[in-house]
């Protein structure tokens, strides 16, 4: 049950806003806690007496900071805590979901072999054309998909990967049955929208704001380990750092 109180400066804003501010007071305080259905539109309608419009600009504003979001065919939901996010470590997802008290899961959704578009031969060192594995994965955390991706590896180091199940640690395939293990990450993020495949499976509307994290993994001779692009919502990782300066 959400509660709609005045607040003290609610004159002075648009309607849509204040409205916003009254439904994030509710999951601050929570009187609505992570996972929660959202009252519908219309309920949210005749309870704030609000216009339908207003409310679904407050909506989406909402969704927008990362506080709700919309589940296909079922209505808004309130965001569970996101997972923090160290680029600066060498955990795997599986790990740092777990040690966050979470529970993760990895889907295998394709895995094929493509020719190196010109692209991808200059990040592995080979001729265009070239033959590479494409792995395509959907991982959850505590059941609900929050991020695709494509994970791009040269069969030259690991021939017969796609017969492996993938449904688990590629870091620990590579490394256990490989003898392949990182030595160096190079992390690029920036926001993206969530478009076309990447919505459709995480079950978001297309246009849904995101964030791209690309990471290339190289080994101790410089070769390219493993080419990864992550599409993940955008309010489900945190991003921290913790860099100690020296002077």
């Amino acid at each position: 049950m959400i509660d709609f109180p005045d607040l003290p400066d609610d004159a002075a804003r648009p309607q849509y806003l204040a409205l916003r501010d009254r439904i994030a007071l509710n999951i601050e305080m929570g009187r609505v806690g992570p996972g929660t259905r959202l009252p519908s539109e219309r309920q949210l309608q005749s309870e704030s007496g609000t216009a339908r419009g207003t409310i679904r600009e407050a909506l989406a504003q909402l969704e927008a900071e990362g506080l709700i979001y919309r589940r296909d065919r079922s209505g808004w939901y309130v965001s569970p805590p996101a997972v923090t996010y160290d680029p600066t470590r060498w955990a795997g997802f599986m790990r740092y979901v777990r040690e966050q008290g979470r529970v993760p899961g990895t889907e295998t959704l394709a895995k094929h072999t493509i020719p190196a578009s010109s692209g991808l031969a200059d990040i592995f060192r080979i001729a265009p054309g070239s033959p590479l594995f494409l792995i395509e994965r959907r991982r959850t955390i505590d059941g609900r998909p929050v991020l695709i991706e494509r994970i791009t590896v040269d069969p030259a180091i690991a021939p017969d990967l796609l017969d492996h199940s993938l449904d688990c640690s590629l870091t620990d395939i590579l490394r256990d049955h490989y003898g392949i293990s990182a030595f160096r990450n190079r992390v690029d993020m920036r926001p993206c929208a969530l478009i076309k495949d990447a919505a459709e499976r995480l079950g978001v509307k297309s246009g849904t704001p995101g964030l791209k994290v690309t990471r290339t993994s190289f080994d101790e001779a410089g070769r390219v380990v493993e080419y990864d692009r992550e599409y993940w919502r955008h309010d489900a990782i945190r991003i921290h750092v913790d860099l100690s300066i020296r002077i």
